[in-house]
């Protein structure tokens, strides 16, 4: 079995923090969204994922493809990388790992994180995640017969046809099929809202006889924006172990309310933290009192009182504004700060 994840896009909704960090490996609970997604796959996989193709812009630089591989490393699995010139669609990015496109393959776009225990039967011809959602006119759905296998799937519709909205996960038996319809789609220009869409060459497998079926999952976590991914913190908080204060970390006259995640050799001095704060490696608060937010490495942070708030590597903040939204490297010192 290989697992293709496709990431490379820019992530322009979660700016400030993607201008210098690819969006999945921006942590949630203490990992980067993309490690969870990768556990949780392998976890529901009967058969052992044995590669796992990143597909990426350009750009990620060298220190983000190390970090990718050493995620697949740590899952037991090989990891190699792909590059995805231009965004031209879920077909194009997934036909970009095309050497891995062969027999047993799951694709799986890299912020789709989720709750709800799902086990791939392998022998089905192909499996599609979903959730059921209020409002489907925003999702690609999928429509059911009467046998409870897939009758149609449809991008975005204008008008009530099913609420059964495709979360980004893919399962196909045969890779080898799935890869040279997509190639069609390229070699053919059929675009749908000027791209190459991975729905339209499962619909053709479809017409061709392949059966596919549904696993729906409980809950569909978003990393879309800043609010959303605070709030994927706070459920991946609630739903994983709870994790335990490494023995590096340092505190003294503070409290850490649990669910909370606390990184390696952190300082925490005459403050209280959590509940459902992740906070990275190495960043000192002193005198604070921080809830519901994700603050990244090597921060340092004063006399604060924030909640719903997102910070980036490095920040340097003294303050008491609530919601904040920091990229890496800034420094603020609000006008009531000590």
């Amino acid at each position: 079995m290989n697992l293709i994840i496709p990431m490379a896009g820019s992530g322009k909704r979660m700016r400030p923090h993607t201008f210098t960090v690819p969006k999945p490996l921006i942590p949630i609970a203490g990992k980067p969204m993309v490690q969870h997604l990768v556990e949780d796959i392998c976890a529901m996989s009967v058969h052992k994922i044995e590669q796992i193709g990143f597909v990426i812009g350009p750009n990620f630089g060298i220190d983000a493809e190390e970090h990718l591989l050493d995620i697949a490393k740590k899952a037991g699995a090989k990891g190699r990388i792909f590059y995805q010139e231009q965004a031209l669609g879920t077909a194009h990015a997934a036909l970009c790992a095309a050497p891995m496109l062969i027999d047993k393959v799951i694709i799986a776009f890299a912020d789709t994180l989720f709750r709800g225990k799902v086990i791939i039967n392998e022998e089905r011809d192909g499996t599609i995640w979903v959730q059921k959602v209020a409002d489907p006119k925003a999702f690609g759905v999928v429509k059911l017969d009467n046998t409870n296998f897939i009758s149609d799937f449809i991008e975005k519709p204008a008008e009530f046809i099913s609420d059964l909205a495709i979360i980004g996960i893919y399962y196909v038996k045969n890779g080898g099929y799935l890869k040279n319809e997509m190639q069609n789609l390229v070699d053919s220009d059929l675009k749908e809202k000027g791209e190459y869409q991975l729905t339209n060459a499962l619909e053709n497998m479809k017409r061709k006889g392949t059966k596919f079926t549904v696993a729906e999952v409980s809950e569909w976590l978003d990393c879309g924006n800043k609010d959303a991914t605070i709030n994927t913190n706070r459920r991946m908080l609630e739903t994983k172990p709870q994790n335990k204060i490494p023995q590096s970390a340092r505190l003294n006259n503070s409290i850490v309310i649990q669910p909370s995640y606390i990184g390696e050799h952190v300082k925490i001095d005459n403050s209280v933290v959590g509940p459902f704060v992740s906070i990275g490696p190495g960043t000192t608060v002193h005198h604070s009192i921080i809830s519901d937010s994700i603050i990244q490495a090597n921060c340092i942070i004063n006399y604060a009182n924030i909640s719903g708030t997102m910070m980036g590597n490095n920040v340097q903040y003294t303050g008491s504004r609530h919601n904040l939204n920091l990229g890496d490297f800034s420094q603020i010192k609000d006008d009531n700060g000590n």
